[in-house]
């Protein structure tokens, strides 16, 4: 497992340096195609997969009794495990739009088996609603594709497989048909949007990510819940060209980010399970990355810098949550305070993982959530910002409370926990990249994101240097 993923990412590196420096790289006809785009979130995905399967190494090492992996479940585990890193990466280098809906739909099927690796019967009951959710929601996005296709039908040199290749809409974007691409990206909307974790088609997404094993939960909440939103991303310029740059769907994207952000914060006030919380949380973040994309402007660089500084501390947040269950016998967290005196490693990387996902500073998801601040003034969006700072209010004061329960708590009674060096990396790189972050941006991540916030905006790459 360790092998493919790292093969993976040695291979995805060459491609993001290559595309970086080229701007674009095709092949095959042009039906693979990365631009600053797809190699950022190329980039956001490798980080996120590495990270959780050297966890997922330390998981599941530790893990005793019936819950111990046989080796038949643990080389399912690594096959379905580096499928659905292939099925995303697809995803990621298509450049036509039905393969990158095969990409996610394949993600769907490989990724449910991975929840119920361990047979119980919440854990079935979450990989059925995940998988018959997923399945409806990736139904109305193959509808939403097909209604893309059908907007070029009175363009000529669009026939046949040019009509899903996002490159040859893009050239023609504002002769698409306006009402065919409304109707399309209202159906690609739901149905990316479930997969996304997106209220109010999230209800899949709580379930999924307690019960799956915390490398799984962190892979999910990572970077699969990202692949999704960057489906929309793609359709997002193609819409607006369409229907005169009028923000049509940019405001849907900001109904949809607010309304996950609210969920979310009602909803996290109430968890008791850890993970739960932090899927509830996940929900929120998926919120402001989509209010981001709505805004606009400065929203939208916020928005993909918010995409890695999410899965950066979800990714820590969920590994930390499942090595301190394991030790505490429980993800309740009632039953769970006292970290520290539990494991100096673990329980330091829960309560700060729990500081960087509230935005404390100087972590870097601060900066993204004042940069979406920053993009609700300039276009004077005051209503839209009002929503937004109370539902973060909300999620910041709950989730505090719980982490300094979590790790001052007096349930102190367990001997300390000795952890290897590995583990202490896979908590100090993680949260140490949040730290940088926060105080200061490497000039290559600027260059990819603003150029990557320019495809999403349609701004020709010559306007952005």
């Amino acid at each position: 497992m360790m092998l493919g993923i790292g093969l993976e990412s040695l291979l995805s590196l060459i491609t993001i340096v290559k595309a970086c420096q080229l701007s674009t790289l095709s092949a095959l006809g042009s039906w693979l195609y990365v631009d600053a785009l797809s190699a950022y979130h190329l980039m956001v995905m490798n980080i996120v997969f590495l990270i959780s399967t050297i966890f997922a190494l330390v998981y599941f090492k530790r893990e005793t009794g019936p819950e111990k992996l046989s080796l038949k479940q643990a080389r399912i585990f690594a096959t379905l495990w580096c499928t659905s890193c292939a099925s995303m990466t697809v995803v990621l280098v298509s450049n036509n739009l039905g393969i990158m809906w095969v990409g996610i739909e394949a993600t769907t099927l490989l990724t449910a088996f991975l929840i119920c690796i361990h047979k119980t019967r919440a854990s079935l009951e979450a990989m059925w609603k995940y998988l018959i959710i997923c399945s409806v929601g990736v139904a109305f996005a193959f509808m939403g594709t097909l209604l893309a296709a059908a907007s070029t039908q009175h363009i000529a040199g669009l026939e046949g497989h040019h009509a899903l290749l996002w490159t040859s809409l893009r050239e023609h974007a504002s002769h698409l048909d306006p009402l065919f691409m409304k109707a399309a990206f209202i159906f690609l909307l739901v149905g990316y949007g479930t997969k996304a974790g997106l209220a109010p088609m999230h209800t899949w997404l709580p379930d999924a990510h307690s019960q799956a094993p915390a490398p799984v939960s962190a892979m999910f909440s990572g970077f699969m819940l990202n692949a999704a939103l960057y489906c929309l991303m793609r359709y997002m310029p193609l819409t607006e060209a369409a229907t005169g740059n009028c923000g049509w769907c940019l405001s849907l994207m900001t109904l949809l980010g607010l309304l996950s952000i609210g969920i979310g914060a009602a909803f996290i006030v109430f968890q008791t399970d850890v993970k739960r919380l932090l899927a509830y949380c996940s929900i929120e973040h998926m919120g402001i990355i989509s209010l981001g994309l709505g805004l606009g402007g400065i929203g939208v660089f916020a928005a993909l810098f918010h995409t890695l500084n999410h899965s950066l501390a979800k990714t820590v947040s969920f590994c930390a949550a499942g090595r301190m269950g394991q030790i505490c016998g429980t993800h309740d967290m009632r039953k769970m305070n006292g970290g520290y005196a539990h494991s100096y490693v673990w329980g330091i990387g829960l309560f700060v993982g729990f500081l960087s996902l509230i935005a404390i500073v100087p972590f870097a998801l601060f900066m993204s959530e004042f940069q979406i601040v920053k993009a609700s003034v300039d276009i004077h969006a005051y209503v839209r910002l009002a929503l937004f700072l109370i539902g973060i209010a909300v999620v910041f004061v709950s989730m505090l409370y719980r982490g300094i329960a979590l790790f001052y708590g007096s349930d102190v009674n367990q001997t300390q926990l000795r952890s290897s060096v590995v583990e202490a990396l896979l908590v100090a790189a993680p949260l140490g990249a949040l730290l940088v972050l926060g105080l200061w941006m490497p000039g290559f991540l600027n260059t990819i994101l603003t150029e990557a916030s320019a495809i999403i905006r349609f701004i020709p790459v010559q306007q952005i240097h």
